[in-house]
C-alpha cells in the first residue's frame, strides 16, 4: 500500500493519472525495470512524451524515505513464517537492496536468509516464471512441490507458469474488492484473508 501511494502521487505529478484498482491489477508485481519500461510506454501513448529524466531517481528516493518512515509488518506475518519448518524463500519483484532493507525492517530477514531472491537475480521477472524457478532450484525443490503465496495478479501468473501451486493473499493494504476475483482468475487455487488464516491452513497444504 505504501508503494502504491507513492507511485500514484509521483506519476500524477508527471501527468499520468491512474485509478488505483486498475493500477494494482495491471502493474503490481512487476520488477522495477519492467515497471519503468511500461510507464514510459504509457506516457508516450497517453501524454505524448516520455517521463522526465528524474522520474526513476525521484521515485526510488521517495519510496525509500516512505518505507523507512512507515513500513511495518503485516499483522501475524513474522509469527507464521517463523512457524514454517519446511524450506522457504522470498521471491520478490523488488530490487535486491530494497528487499533486504524491507525484510530487515519488519523482522523477517533472518527467517528467510539466505534464500531471498529479487528481480535482480533473473533476466525476466514476474509475470515470467523465472524468479520462482530460480528460488525453487536454490532450495532444491521441484516446482510442482512448491506452494507460492502471492498478493498480485502478475505474481500468481508467474507462479502458475512455473508449474507451482499458488494461494492468493488478500491481507495487504492494497487489496480491493475485485482482487479476489482477479487472483482466482489468474490461477490462485485458494484465497487467504490474513496471516492467521495462513497459519491454520498451511499444515494441511503438504
Amino acid at each position: 500500500m505504501l508503494a502504491l501511494e507513492v507511485e500514484l502521487v509521483i506519476l500524477r505529478e508527471q501527468g499520468l493519472e491512474f485509478e488505483p484498482v486498475d493500477y494494482i491489477n495491471r502493474f503490481m508485481g512487476l520488477s522495477y525495470e519492467r515497471f519503468h519500461t511500461v510507464m514510459d510506454e504509457e506516457a508516450q501513448t497517453r501524454i505524448g512524451r516520455p517521463l522526465s529524466g528524474q522520474f526513476r531517481e525521484d521515485l526510488a528516493s521517495r519510496l525509500r524515505q516512505t518505507m523507512i518512515a512507515r513500513l511495518t509488518e503485516v499483522p501475524g506475518a513474522t509469527e507464521v513464517v517463523a512457524s514454517v519448518t519446511l524450506p522457504k524463500a522470498v521471491a520478490s519483484s523488488s530490487t535486491r537492496e530494497g528487499l533486504e532493507r524491507k525484510l530487515r525492517q519488519v523482522g523477517l530477514w533472518d527467517h528467510f536468509a539466505p534464500h531471498v531472491y529479487s528481480a535482480d537475480h533473473v533476466t525476466h521477472a514476474k509475470p515470467a516464471p523465472d524468479l520462482f524457478l530460480h528460488a525453487a532450484a536454490a532450495l532444491d525443490i521441484a516446482p510442482a512441490e512448491c506452494l507460492v503465496i502471492e498478493d498480485s495478479v502478475n505474481g500468481v501468473l508467474a507462479a502458475r507458469a512455473a508449474g507451482m501451486r499458488c494461494w492468493g493473499f488478500l491481507g495487504g493494504g492494497h487489496a480491493h474488492d475485485g482482487l479476489a476475483v482477479r487472483l482466482t482468475g489468474a490461477g490462485a487455487e485458494h484465497l487467504l484473508t490474513d496471516w492467521p488464516e495462513a497459519a491454520r491452513l498451511l499444515p494441511t497444504a503438504f
